[in-house]
């Protein structure tokens, strides 16, 4: 079993960077592909960005392409986020997914508000 504990939410203005971080226990975390979702208030949760067990592929909603980067430090059991340009759209609670075999599992959630 993997506990996930996500970090860096905050309040940003419209424009500015935040980097979310997300921190895996357990000795297999290189194993697990990973993904960054998020929900809106009164929306679904949505996906964000994903990234393999090695980094050697990512991919993004197109709503982020450009603005967000998926990254990965193996050694450190921990996946991030970067995000730039951000704009009020990308207010919400942001989580962060580790998959291996058909089960996953999801951290707590950080707030992200961008104000305009």
């Amino acid at each position: 079993q993997v506990q996930l504990v996500e970090s860096g939410g905050g309040l940003v203005q419209a424009g500015g960077s935040l980097r979310l971080s997300c921190v895996a226990s357990g000795h297999t975390f290189s194993s697990y592909s990973m993904g960054w979702f998020r929900q809106a208030p009164g929306k679904e949760r949505e996906f964000v960005a994903s990234i393999t067990w090695n980094g050697g592929s990512r991919s993004y909603a197109d709503s982020v392409k450009g603005r967000f980067t998926i990254s990965r430090d193996n050694a450190k059991n921990t996946v991030y986020l970067q995000m730039n340009s951000l704009k009020s759209e990308d207010t919400a609670v942001y989580y962060c997914k580790a998959g291996l075999r058909g089960l996953d599992y999801w951290g707590q959630g950080t707030q992200v508000t961008v104000s305009s």
